[in-house]
């Protein structure tokens, strides 16, 4: 019965979209009844999709196999957490999840918009409302999560085993939010094209989603790095899939997005930029979801096979980004440039970022999209590996990190470079000293990877230097100087923030990259092998049964000196319903660095194959997501970004004297 009614609500959700929809974009300028016709449909859109996605949830938790998608993704035997898990582990269920984020991002504009303008806030509902219904149409048309088996199978066929983890309850749900969140800065995009206003209080409306999707984005790509690293046994982090690449280009296109409108909040300028990002981002996410769903790829992220399905997610893609694009065109000749400023300025400097910044996502777009266009037009195949991606992309980041400290510095309109040079000095000092001093402890001759820390330990120190700076330390008494840099703004302390998490990634990358020391041998039950400082002894292997699936533990220990032995126990396992092998690598974190070892196969002499990677500081890679993620979530909290527009009250008449 609760998949009956599941399955009505994603029905009447889809109707109340459609309608919501239509009336919205026919009527937005007509009366204020349509504007609260359309609020209360976005939240009733949310609780319809809510209570759906809960009957999914119910049929897999009490393993009824009735239901086709829990028959072909869930088993009896697995942990109740992976039975909730596989809900979205899947094509169909995973939709169902990305229309509920985006009736959520709609409910959500509709209970703290009501200060909005009320035509604007009708457009950006209805438009919303046309996302709803076209990928909600698509779900039930298409994907059906709702279908029948009769007679029902006893017993399930499993989640894919790769995928029962804790990152797949972690993982999509904090990326769709990143990816479908960017839908409302779309929404207000066309909603201000549509009606013509497009001022710096557009921008301060939108800025907060655009916060908000780029922190959940952030973490998103940070988990599915860190789930890939430690899941898939080859001990990397980042492997330039096309399905990443997919996540990184809407990261890359919203991290544009937050400093252009920033200035168009700030200057009233860079208002046709800022339209176009906030269109190009959204439709990178779109991208992301058709490369995903549309079997033209074969990669551990993807879900779909079915060509058909493609196509309809290509032609809804091709609507929306097509259509938005249209009225882009037309409607960009009308609008004025805005704030004038001298290239010497921060404007100037987050132009500077944009460009480098849309330039990478253009290059990764490229090398992602060249070899799938050459197969389909030509029926060639060629590879674009990392080898391209991390030359193309490094050639162009080290730039935009070389200019990144100068922006905060500069005053608006217009800043003088001389002057914000002497005062970054201090971190340019410290940034060589800290370098030379690690390159003379270490012994390492002057080559790309120190250059590379150069460059991170010159963000992170700039970053340090503009709250310094703000704050008057070294010019002014401490207890001055204490007051001054409590009373500064969140934003303040949040961009400073998200720079030295910047900074603080770029020196993981490169240490774990150019450090990274990597061993394969075989051991005997008994034997050692040595990883640098570290001295590794196999003990042993133990067989288990552990819930759904049969596993080998290895024994290891590690001694390094000063420090107390450790146990490390990587896995072989080999689930019981599929009959699938996986491995689990053990780590080993020794401060921000970590030892990373994988069991291999059982050789017939006894001896089992060892695979051993020391990272160094490769902690530090999501140490630095994490803070960026957490300036923009402290950012969000800054009162000047809850202010809305001011509600107009009727003037009291004056008595007459």
């Amino acid at each position: 019965m609760a998949i009956e009614l599941g399955h009505f609500a994603l029905i009447l959700a889809f109707a109340i979209a459609a309608v919501s929809a239509v009336a919205g974009l026919a009527l937005w300028n007509r009366s204020e009844r349509i504007t609260l016709v359309l609020r209360q449909g976005a939240v009733l859109q949310f609780l319809l999709i809510g209570a759906a996605f809960l009957a999914l949830i119910e049929a897999f938790v009490t393993s009824d196999f009735s239901l086709s998608l829990a028959a072909q993704h869930s088993n009896s035997m697995q942990p109740l957490l992976f039975k909730i898990t596989s809900v979205w582990g899947n094509h169909e269920g995973s939709m169902v999840l990305w229309v509920m984020i985006l009736v959520l991002m709609g409910a959500l504009v509709a209970l703290f918009g009501r200060n909005l303008p009320r035509e604007l806030l009708t457009l950006v509902l209805a438009i919303q409302s046309l996302l709803v219904a076209a990928f909600g149409g698509f779900t039930l048309f298409t994907s059906n999560p709702f279908l029948r088996l009769s007679p029902a199978p006893l017993e399930g066929q499993e989640l894919n085993p790769i995928l029962q983890d804790i990152g797949l309850a972690i993982h999509p749900p904090l990326l769709y939010t990143g990816y479908v969140g960017f839908s409302v800065c779309f929404s207000f995009a066309v909603a201000a094209l549509i009606s013509g206003r497009i001022d710096a209080a557009w921008a301060r409306w939108v800025r907060p989603w655009t916060l908000l999707s780029w922190c959940f984005l952030t973490l998103g790509i940070a988990m599915g790095s860190y789930w890939a690293y430690y899941e898939l046994g080859w001990g990397g982090w980042w492997f330039w899939d096309p399905v990443e690449n997919a996540s990184f280009m809407p990261w890359l296109a919203g991290t544009a997005l937050l400093h252009s409108a920033l200035v168009m909040e700030k200057r009233n300028a860079l208002r046709i930029w800022t339209i176009f990002l906030s269109i190009i981002t959204f439709s990178l996410s779109l991208l992301g979801t058709f490369m995903v769903r549309s079997g033209v790829l074969t990669s551990v992220h993807s879900f779909a096979t079915d060509p058909t399905r493609g196509l309809v997610i290509l032609g809804l893609l091709a609507a929306f980004i097509g259509g938005a694009f249209v009225l882009f065109a037309l409607r960009a000749s009308s609008l004025r440039i805005g704030g004038l400023f001298a290239p010497i300025s921060r404007e100037g400097a987050l132009i500077l970022n944009n460009l480098f910044l849309a330039t990478a996502a253009a290059a990764v777009l490229v090398g992602t999209l060249y070899p799938l266009l050459l197969e389909a037009l030509t029926g060639k195949t060629i590879s674009v590996g990392a080898p391209f991606f991390s030359l193309t992309f490094g050639v162009i980041m080290t730039p935009l990190l070389i200019v990144l400290p100068f922006g905060p510095f500069l005053a608006w309109k217009r800043g003088d470079l001389v002057a914000v040079t002497q005062r970054l000095a201090g971190a340019a000092g410290a940034a060589v000293f800290v370098v030379v001093l690690i390159i003379a402890l270490s012994g390492e001759k002057l080559s790309l990877a120190p250059l590379g820390l150069l460059l991170g330990f010159w963000v992170a120190f700039g970053a340090i230097a503009e709250l310094v700076d703000r704050a008057g330390i070294g010019r002014m008494s401490l207890a001055t100087s204490w007051h001054r840099l409590i009373g500064l703004p969140r934003s303040a302390f949040s961009t400073a923030l998200a720079h030295f998490g910047m900074g603080v990634s770029v020196i993981g990358v490169v240490a774990a990259t150019a450090w990274n020391l990597e061993l394969v041998t075989t051991l005997q039950p008994g034997a050692t092998t040595t990883v640098g400082a570290y001295t590794i002894r196999f003990d042993g292997v133990e067989a288990k049964q552990i819930e759904n699936f049969a596993a080998e533990i290895g024994d290891f220990t590690v001694s390094t000196p000063g420090a107390a032995d450790r146990r490390l126990a990587p896995e072989r396992r080999v689930y019981t319903a599929s009959g699938m092998p996986t491995t689990e690598a053990a780590i080993e974190t020794y401060g921000f660095s970590q030892l990373y070892l994988q069991l291999g196969e059982r050789a017939a002499d006894g001896s089992h194959t060892v695979r051993v990677w020391y990272k160094p500081y490769v902690t530090l890679i999501w140490f630095g997501a994490l803070l960026m993620a957490f300036a923009g979530l402290l950012s969000l909290t800054d009162r000047r970004l809850r202010v809305g527009v001011a509600r107009r009250v009727a003037a009291k008449p004056v008595a007459a004297e």
